[in-house]
């Protein structure tokens, strides 16, 4: 079995080509996952990264926006080309677009800023909750049940996540609501770079972000015949905070119609501190859906 964490950091591990026409060129490998498609968070996370390789150090990503178009296959490597919209005097806009058989799976705009002092203030942090020590790993929750997906996210993911309502894994226990909150690190120390762990928060941000949507009615991933999927994904970076230390992810859901569902999310440290805030729209179809 593939270390989680070495995968993960080969993954985001970009190679330049050296290839320029009027665009920058990366490349970079897919993660295995059990249904053959490709994570969404990975490549949010390269696609952002390719972005930071043509950006100068100073300016820092505060924002991003993502179509996903296309599923990724985990067999084939993925090309990303990035288009240097603009550099102004504080803002840099870039345009990533990442690619696999020649057709783009993931279209990506991110915006960059050179540190500047301002306004200041957040959305204070839920209070009285759930040390993550009380609380039970992914690892813990699917102990013993014989299936690829869960031994899957059980052990080969990078990502410890736990849940302070009842994981829905397997089932929805409790009340039906559109919100949860989760307790969220890497698996093991990550380096130092703080572009790194900007981009792994935006990777894990999408593990979670719309189990809201399927609390809400009742809908387990183990539910037979459920088909979600990552539409599109905003993100925007408040604060910096290392991602392999506790993150508080609290997520809602406001709406959910015409087989797509909307999730936002805050992203807190462990003291509070309002880290990054999450939206992202998905695709949700069970049969016979309440």
């Amino acid at each position: 079995m593939p270390d989680p964490l070495a995968s993960f950091l080969a993954a985001l591990d970009l190679t330049d080509t050296g290839a320029r026409t009027n665009e920058d060129i990366f490349t970079g490998p897919s993660q295995w996952s059990p249904l053959g498609r490709v994570f969404g968070g990975q490549v949010l996370a390269q696609s952002l990264l390719a972005a930071i390789r043509t950006t100068e150090e100073d300016r820092v990503v505060h924002s991003m926006h993502g179509y996903f178009l296309r599923p990724g296959d985990v067999k084939l490597p993925i090309t990303f080309s990035v288009d240097r919209i603009h550099d102004g005097r504080s803002f840099s806009t870039r345009r990533t677009q990442a690619y696999q058989n020649g057709q783009p799976i993931l279209s990506m705009i991110a915006s960059f800023q050179t540190q500047d002092d301002g306004l200041d203030h957040q959305i204070e942090m839920p209070a009285d909750l759930a040390d993550p020590e009380s609380l039970p790993s992914t690892a813990e929750v699917l102990a013993g049940v014989d299936h690829q997906v869960a031994k899957f996210w059980a052990e080969e993911r990078p990502f410890d996540l736990r849940h302070l309502e009842s994981p829905i894994y397997l089932s929805v226990d409790g009340n039906r609501v559109a919100h949860q909150s989760i307790w969220m690190r890497a698996i093991g120390r990550l380096p130092d770079d703080p572009n790194l762990h900007r981009a792994a928060l935006a990777y894990a941000s999408d593990y979670s972000i719309l189990e809201p949507i399927q609390r809400r009615h009742g809908i387990s991933w183990g539910t037979p015949g459920i088909r979600v999927a990552s539409l599109d994904h905003g993100m925007w970076w408040h604060r910096f905070a290392r991602v392999d230390e506790w993150l508080l992810y609290v997520q809602e859901s406001p709406s959910a119609s015409g087989g797509r569902g909307l999730s936002v999310g805050r992203i807190y440290t462990r003291d509070g501190i309002l880290v990054a805030s999450v939206a992202q729209e998905g695709m949700v179809r069970v049969p016979h859906a309440d």
